[in-house]
């Protein structure tokens, strides 16, 4: 990984540092950029809040071969983590690379390795078309995304969405307070529940809404049909001021485990990062940023390695705290201070 990371830091300066602990620190306000909005609290908060939660080691067990694999939404995947919705490499990330370049790299480096990319939206619209190009070339294996844009936008497109091949469709509903594209005439907006639900009954596939963050909404997800939420403050880049997700994903878990599917994301930067939102309750993670520097750095191959390295970490965490399968994760591997 220190070559792809080397290599990334010369393309994407000075966008991002590709820091040796990628904490928001040195790219606060950066948005566009990789930082978080503002003060960048939201995007040191998710750093934070998984900084803090420690493992019980235990080493008197017989897990030797951690099971990794994971079934959500239909997939079986080799490892519990998705590559997350991004996109606008020219404006985000340096241009470096094209953001067909990235796009390819992301989706086909996760189907390599048995998981699943996600594509995000955006203005300008190469962003979402090179995204869904890597899916149709993928034979439909990505997720792409779709802010919640108004009736005309959205569903022009969700059927270009559909044209990938791929049967699972995300909305990033955290992106609803991005004032830029309302300005630039592409309005995106919060959706009311009936509203929310008269969406997602006309969808016709799985669906997955990203961007919440309490235990109310994790239930209104449910009451409108989504297949899946993500716990997720849009990495620290829509709303200033917000709690970590692993702060809050415990008690959403504890709602609508079972229910649902969860996802979160949010500072996660190692397969002990994995593990720890498994422990909390989440059935799969996203990762953002260190995917793009994976992708940036090295294309599909940084990608790969990226996730042969992921895989490693988290095997190795499941060993040292006496965990046989992502599966079984509980509460129990998590260490609490008493008060």
């Amino acid at each position: 990984m220190k070559e792809i990371r080397d290599n990334a830091r010369k393309l994407m300066a000075p966008f991002c540092k590709v820091c040796p602990v990628c904490n928001g620190k040195a790219c606060v306000g950066q948005v566009p950029g990789m930082g978080g909005l503002g003060s960048g609290s939201s995007f040191s908060n998710n750093f934070k809040a998984l900084e803090k939660v420690c493992f019980n080691m235990r080493l008197i067990h017989d897990v030797v071969e951690p099971d990794t694999t994971v079934s959500v939404l239909g997939k079986k995947l080799a490892l519990p983590v998705l590559a997350a919705p991004i996109g606008g490499v020219s404006f985000n990330m340096g241009g470096g690379v094209s953001e067909e370049d990235y796009a390819l790299a992301i989706v086909n480096g996760c189907k390599a390795k048995g998981t699943i990319g996600c594509i995000g939206d955006g203005v300008p619209d190469f962003i979402y078309q090179a995204g869904y190009a890597a899916i149709t070339q993928a034979d439909g294996h990505g997720i792409p995304f779709i802010k919640p844009w108004e009736d005309v936008e959205f569903n022009q497109k969700l059927e270009w969405a559909k044209a990938t091949g791929t049967d699972i469709i995300g909305m990033d509903i955290d992106a609803a307070g991005l004032i830029t594209l309302r300005k630039m005439g592409r309005p995106v907006s919060p959706k009311p529940l009936e509203k929310l639900t008269d969406m997602i009954s006309s969808i016709g596939m799985k669906f997955i809404l990203k961007g919440v963050m309490t235990p109310d909404e994790a239930e209104l997800a449910v009451s409108a049909g989504a297949d899946a939420i993500v716990v997720s403050n849009h990495g620290g880049r829509v709303l200033d001021y917000t709690p970590g997700s692993a702060d809050v994903l415990e008690a959403i878990a504890d709602k609508v485990k079972g229910k649902i599917t969860i996802f979160a994301d949010g500072g996660v930067r190692f397969g002990a990062d994995v593990l720890k939102l498994i422990a909390l309750g989440a059935d799969a993670v996203m990762i953002g940023r260190p995917f793009s520097i994976a992708a940036v750095g090295g294309l599909q191959q940084g990608v790969e390695t990226y996730l042969d390295t992921l895989l490693m970490e988290l095997k190795q965490a499941m060993v040292l705290t006496g965990s046989a399968s992502v599966a079984t994760v509980d509460k129990n591997i998590v260490f609490r201070q008493e008060s």
